[in-house]
């Protein structure tokens, strides 16, 4: 549940937990007040968790997947709850993890005032940014594999895709640093990695003339 996502501190502290050192601390009953959970949760967003019995003893059957019966069932159902429930309130997706990718979702937030958007639950990798005027698409961010864009590795790696004139196109597609439109119309996109091979500089002059062609 908490996989592909980063932690906000400042939610932490909101949604109720304490902060001592490095780590953040929360405490909650669970299974009608007979168990005290306990969740702990670092800067770099790791989470451990304990069950505790009135007397203080660890509880641990939860764990174990084998277990079942409707009690330990309750137990799973309640601690899960709980987890999931500050996955949701405390924790942001971190799909896009180069440093490319995290600098362009903050300028266009920043320049543009547009998140990400998550459209299809089967590919969780793949999310774009459209215009809000005319709530057309002018990047999509995704992850795949070097190799799908012909290239001889199977390293995983954020690109861009972009809209540009189909003759300004025609004349950058070099198949090392700017390919073909993945998933997208070929005749107007056109993708990047988000290695280093692209100067951040020129990217963001393509993202303002993508935005711009999706005025139309």
């Amino acid at each position: 549940m908490f996989e592909n996502k980063k932690v906000n501190l400042q939610k932490l502290v909101s949604y109720g937990f304490t902060r001592n050192n490095a780590t953040y601390f929360y405490t909650t009953n669970i299974v009608n007040g007979q168990f005290q959970m306990i969740i702990t949760i670092t800067e770099d967003g790791t989470v451990n968790t304990k069950v505790l019995d009135s007397a203080s003893n660890e509880y641990v059957l939860h764990r174990i997947p084998e277990a079942c019966g409707p009690f330990v069932s309750k137990v799973r159902a309640d601690y899960e709850s709980v987890l999931y429930n500050i996955a949701e309130k405390c924790f942001e997706l971190n799909i896009f993890k180069s440093n490319f990718a995290q600098k362009i979702i903050q300028h266009i937030q920043n320049t543009y005032h547009d998140d990400l958007e998550f459209l299809w639950p089967q590919f969780p990798n793949n999310a774009i940014f459209r215009r809000k005027d005319t709530n057309k698409w002018y990047a999509a961010l995704l992850v795949l594999s070097k190799r799908k864009l012909g290239l001889n590795s199977d390293e995983l790696i954020d690109i861009l895709d972009l809209k540009a004139d189909p003759e300004e196109i025609t004349g950058m597609v070099d198949g090392k640093k700017c390919f073909p439109g993945y998933h997208m119309n070929k005749k107007h996109w056109y993708t990047l990695c988000l290695d280093g091979s692209v100067p951040f500089e020129e990217i963001l002059r393509r993202l303002d003339t993508s935005y711009k062609l999706s005025a139309k």
